[in-house]
């Protein structure tokens, strides 16, 4: 396709973050080139704000080299921030802040955060899992810090809405190809994945972020399989139970993007089955293909 690829992960920005991330290999990226990698440090603040700038800036410099566009991961809100050029809260962390608001939460009681938040951004609130508590204080500290919802932020849309289009971009050509399988099947590959990255040396990869300083606290750390592992490294639960709630968690995490994903009618989906990779390359080529002739559009592919 002479394509270059961009990273839509939340994790693989983070130096050091290789193994549970099932990162790309150095040999893979000098086959093609791949961007949004390696960009943080893990304690370094790293928001969706910044992932749309430097992603935004990494397409623009592949588009002018004549090249295609692959936008590949998993994390949808990068997904969409980039392809509907969402206007992003670009309001920085206030960690004392964060702090006072998780210690309401473990002051007052679960559920806490999740009210205040329905009272000021209804909408936020109805997206936002009330146990997801990150997000929720999240959307409370863009409220603080700017005065303005996040619904509303999110709200606004540079050259488009989402759901309509391709998302305003100049050309309309982002064609949009997500990848499913028989939900057992999904789960035994994920357990596969799992032990391959414990053979691996996930385990010694989570060590030495933790004896270099990075507290698990932070949101880099927090990935699955990293917060599992690093529990059971600073002696909380054994190794068994670590690596089951590692497994827990990734299939949680696995239905919270089907649930995400399919809510966008603009991805056309193959269930790969267990056919042979060659198969499944040429039937994405082919639904890449089918989208281009329906919108008619030439533009670049993500």
């Amino acid at each position: 396709m002479d394509a270059e690829i961009v990273a839509a992960d939340s994790r693989t920005v983070y130096r050091g973050l290789d193994i549970g991330t099932a990162k790309p290999t150095l040999l893979e990226r000098a086959i093609v080139p791949h961007h949004l990698l390696d960009v943080a440090h893990p304690a370094e603040p790293f928001t969706l704000a910044d992932y749309q700038r430097l992603a935004l800036e990494a397409i623009e410099g592949i588009r002018d080299r004549g090249r295609a566009v692959l936008l590949t991961g998993g994390t949808g809100l990068y997904i969409r921030a980039v392809v509907d050029r969402t206007a992003v809260p670009a309001a920085a962390p206030d960690w004392d802040l964060r702090e006072r608001l998780a210690a309401k939460e473990r002051r007052e009681g679960s559920g806490t955060l999740h009210r205040r938040l329905e009272e000021i951004d209804p909408a936020a609130a109805g997206r936002i899992h009330p146990r997801n508590v990150r997000r929720i204080i999240r959307a409370l500290e863009v409220f603080e810090v700017t005065g303005t919802t996040l619904s509303a932020l999110q709200a606004e849309v540079r050259g488009g809405r989402w759901g309509v289009g391709a998302g305003g971009w100049p050309d309309g050509g982002v064609r949009m190809v997500a990848l499913t399988m028989e939900r057992e099947r999904l789960y035994a590959r994920i357990d596969r994945r799992i032990d391959e990255q414990l053979g691996a040396g996930l385990v010694v990869e989570v060590r030495a972020l933790l004896r270099a300083g990075y507290d698990r606290a932070l949101p880099a750390m927090q990935g699955v399989g990293y917060k599992e592992i690093a529990a059971y490294l600073e002696g909380e639960i054994t190794r068994e139970a670590a690596v089951a709630q590692f497994r827990r968690n990734t299939r949680r995490y696995a239905k919270r993007q089907w649930t995400w994903f399919l809510a966008d009618p603009r991805y056309r989906w193959i269930d790969v089955g267990n056919e042979p990779v060659e198969r499944v390359v040429s039937r994405i080529l082919h639904a890449l293909e089918a989208c281009a002739a329906s919108d008619g559009s030439a533009g670049s592919v993500l």
